[in-house]
């Protein structure tokens, strides 16, 4: 690989940085982070980055006003340090979920948060699971916009037997996601018919197709309360289903979530490291794939000028 390619890592995610690294073969290069004694961040660039291709990892995580900050002064550093081109590799990008105007008097903090990055020095985005796929449309830099679903399908492809499979959605609004998953592991698909109440309250309807015997894997993007998890589980439970997986890429697990899900009727829930899980977020049922190897790829395609689409 060049040696003027340089990746950087906020706090947020610092393992899966120095594994992305680990599968480029490079070293995580240096930055410091501080604070002054009035809170403000100090961000210091420990090395000569002049004309080089540098990669900032950070997943906009709790404390999410923090590490975004943290983000914006490292990409404002490296543009006055001089690097030829700057990409915030941002594998859970939270703000991605206020994508609309619906409520009044609000701010689309996704287009928003958008256009502060810009401001702030990147030249592009890698980024992961989109929690609306519109969000893409916000940037006015270029996004690469990956996905961990062929990493979940294929484990899941392994671990069981897919004709005794549905793949269900929580909601109509996540059934096109979900019909991707069904479709690349060649199973039917279920939706569940959801009453969402407040942010951490659903109410679930009725289950639209078949689940009646069959192992059930419930595919999102991210879980966050858990809210939709414990009442879909309860829904597919009560409709029959003789498993129930699930599959998601961002595990957020904020709230009583990792509680409530740990007591539920699910045989495992498989997730990925764009999220840094602490020990204290981890229980039995939690399965965690590194998505690591897709993210180097990506990296090494946009240094050297190639598609990463065609990495799917």
């Amino acid at each position: 690989m060049a040696d003027d390619l340089k990746i950087f890592s906020g706090g947020s995610n610092l393992n899966l940085a120095m594994e992305i690294c680990k599968h480029i073969g490079i070293p995580l290069s240096a930055m410091k982070v501080s604070r002054f004694s009035n809170d403000n961040l100090f961000v210091q660039i420990k090395e000569s980055v002049r004309e080089d291709d540098v990669f900032v990892v950070q997943s906009l995580t709790t404390p999410v006003s923090d590490h975004l900050m943290e983000l914006m002064l490292t990409l404002d550093a490296l543009r006055s340090a001089s690097a030829k081109r700057i990409t915030a590799v941002i594998p859970y990008y939270s703000y991605a979920r206020s994508d609309k105007k619906d409520a009044p008097r609000i701010s689309i903090a996704a287009r928003l948060v958008a256009d502060l990055l810009k401001t702030a020095g990147a030249d592009r985005v890698l980024t992961m699971d989109l929690h609306a796929d519109a969000v893409h449309g916000f940037f006015s830099i270029p996004v690469d916009h990956l996905t961990a679903m062929p990493t979940i399908c294929d484990y899941f492809a392994a671990l069981l037997d897919l004709s005794k499979v549905v793949v269900v959605a929580t909601d109509a609004g996540g059934a096109k996601r979900a019909g991707r998953f069904a479709q690349r592991l060649d199973t039917s698909l279920a939706i569940i018919d959801k009453r969402r109440i407040s942010d951490s309250n659903v109410e679930q309807g009725l289950v639209v197709g078949n689940v009646k015997g069959l192992d059930a894997i419930i595919f999102d993007d991210e879980i966050s309360t858990g809210g939709t998890l414990v009442s879909t589980v309860e829904t597919l439970e009560r409709a029959g289903a003789a498993k129930v997986y699930v599959g998601a890429t961002h595990p957020v697990l904020c709230g009583r979530a990792v509680e409530n899900l740990s007591q539920m009727f699910i045989s495992e829930i498989v997730v990925t490291n764009t999220v840094h899980i602490p020990s204290k977020k981890r229980f039995s049922q939690l399965k965690t794939l590194s998505v690591a190897p897709l993210f180097a790829r990506a990296v090494k395609h946009i240094h050297t000028g190639e598609s990463v689409s065609a990495l799917f």
